[in-house]
């Protein structure tokens, strides 16, 4: 069988919009009706596994048949050893992707935002990297020091040479390249002084690191209000209540609808077939 598309959502920091990122990812491959595992390995934080549970409630409690992932939420080990808890996580990892790998198309990573050895090597599994990313310079200082006189960059942060490392090691098993996407969330609106320079430095650090830049979302109450109910923007209409949407719901519903046709994913594997095709994730229920 072929194998599947690993899309892994990866930010060290908090509050970039990971979840919200990788449910809406979800939403869209099921809604073009693709067969998707997702992984939570975030398991303080558990926000994609609550969104899950909180969809399923949805369906049970409203009667209807949203579509939902194959979940799994991975526990960390309590081994006392570093290295052996570490090892422990590793396999763990592989062995829930090769049970999502027999009947699903893709399967989707949500990464806690801290630097974890299990976090790592996910990375390293990634077909598709996608890192949510706040407009800011203090956000930027996730991928690399810059001068605060000239904006130029000085050297890649942590995680960009930790995300490099991971690309090597998947290398070195074989694997193929890894499409490397920054989304900007929480751009502003109008053009500044800082915006601009901001935009140069993301483009310095796009050709320096090696990586691709794909819009993200403004911050949106629809987007909280939503997950108490597990549901996304492409699922309003689905849900056949009449509820009208505003004009802020229509332009965060486009946000999502730019950001899945900016990443482009393949077209699902068949099994049928040696290697995969590409197409870009088109959704058919426009507005």
């Amino acid at each position: 069988m072929t194998a599947p598309h690993i899309i892994v959502v990866g930010n060290e920091k908090g509050g970039s919009g990971k979840s919200t990122t990788t449910m809406h990812l979800i939403a869209g491959l099921l809604k073009r009706k693709d067969r998707v595992g997702s992984i939570d390995l975030d398991a303080g934080q558990a926000t994609l596994t609550r969104y899950v549970e909180n969809r399923r409630r949805t369906n049970s409690e409203n009667g209807i048949a949203l579509a939902v992932p194959d979940h799994r939420r991975l526990e960390s080990s309590k081994l006392d050893s570093a290295m052996a808890a570490a090892e422990a996580d590793r396999v763990n990892l592989d062995t829930c992707v090769a049970a999502l790998a027999e009947s699903n198309s893709f399967i989707v990573i949500d990464t806690p935002g801290s630097d974890i050895p299990i976090s790592r090597h996910a990375h390293s599994l990634a077909d598709t990297l996608i890192t949510p990313l706040n407009d800011s310079y203090i956000d930027l200082d996730l991928l690399a020091a810059v001068d605060p006189q000239t904006h130029r960059v000085l050297h890649p942060s942590r995680y960009a040479e930790m995300v490099w490392e991971q690309k090597k090691a998947r290398a070195m098993r074989g694997g193929r390249s890894v499409d490397w996407i920054v989304m900007r969330n929480r751009m502003g609106s109008l053009a500044s002084r800082n915006k601009a320079a901001v935009d140069r430095t993301i483009d310095e650090l796009a050709r320096r690191i090696g990586f691709r830049i794909a819009p993200g979302f403004s911050e949106r109450v629809i987007f909280r209000e939503l997950f108490l109910r597990g549901l996304t923007l492409l699922d309003l209409r689905e849900l056949g209540t009449g509820q009208r949407l505003n004009m802020s719901h229509v332009a965060a519903r486009q946000e999502v609808r730019q950001l899945l046709q900016a990443i482009g994913l393949p077209s699902a594997p068949q099994p049928a077939q040696n290697e995969r095709t590409t197409g870009n994730l088109e959704l058919q229920d426009p507005i």
